[in-house]
This record gives structure tokens, C-alpha cells and sequence, in this order.
């Protein structure tokens, strides 16, 4: 009778660890999934900053652009005879006024995406801490 007794306490004793490594299991694909999301809402935040940046960053490179062209206007412009542009603003400060609107547009956007991209931290989350 004995032995039936043992038996039973072995069954439970094998169940119950059973049932504590299911949920150990169980934790730690919860914990990865976490993890996983995390991970990805932070690359996405990251990826959301760089797009800002290059806005910013074309931005700032068709202000260099236009202020090329401006310059060379400029040095015509200097060059030609007083009187030959009938127009009211000559050629070189209308793209000057157009490079200077996109450098503070693209300063704007380099430099906000930048700050964004700093407030982005991929250890912040509590699960990818516990990782």
C-alpha cells in the first residue's frame, strides 16, 4: 500500500514541476514578445527621425544650391552695365531670398529630427532592461 502512496506523490510532484516549467515557458516567450514590440516601436520612432533629418538635409542642399546660382548672378550682375536689368529685383536676390527661406526650412527640419533622433533611447523599455 505503501508504494501506491509514493506513486501518487511522485505524480504530483512531476505535475507540478511540469506545470511550473510550462509557465516558465510561457514567461519567457511573453517576456520576448515584449521585447520584440519594444524593439520595434523604437525603430520606428528612429526611422521616423532620419526621414525628418534628410527632409532637412535636402532641404538645406537646395539652399546651397540656390545661393550658387545666386552668386553667379551675382558676379553678372556686378559685371554688367548699370541699367541693362529692366527687372524690379534682379535675378541673383530673388535666389538669394529663396536660399535663405530654405536654410532656415531645412535648419528646422535637421535640426528637429536630430533632437527627435537623440529622444529615441532602444534600452528605455522595461522589458528590453530585463533582457
Amino acid at each position: 500500500m505503501s508504494i501506491v502512496v509514493e506513486d501518487s506523490a511522485e505524480e504530483r510532484t512531476v505535475s507540478l514541476l511540469h506545470g511550473i516549467l510550462t509557465d516558465l515557458q510561457k514567461l519567457v516567450e511573453q517576456q520576448f514578445r515584449l521585447t520584440r514590440r519594444e524593439i520595434e516601436t523604437e525603430l520606428r520612432r528612429q526611422s521616423t527621425a532620419a526621414i525628418i533629418v534628410a527632409l532637412g538635409l535636402a532641404a538645406l542642399f537646395l539652399a546651397a544650391l540656390m545661393l550658387s546660382l545666386a552668386s553667379a548672378h551675382l558676379l553678372h550682375w556686378l559685371t554688367s552695365p548699370v541699367g541693362t536689368d529692366p527687372a524690379g529685383m534682379s535675378m541673383w536676390v530673388c535666389q538669394a531670398l529663396v536660399g535663405t527661406v530654405l536654410i532656415v526650412i531645412g535648419g528646422i527640419l535637421a535640426g528637429y529630427g536630430q533632437s527627435k533622433f537623440r529622444s529615441v533611447d532602444p534600452h528605455s523599455g522595461p522589458a528590453t532592461k530585463n533582457l
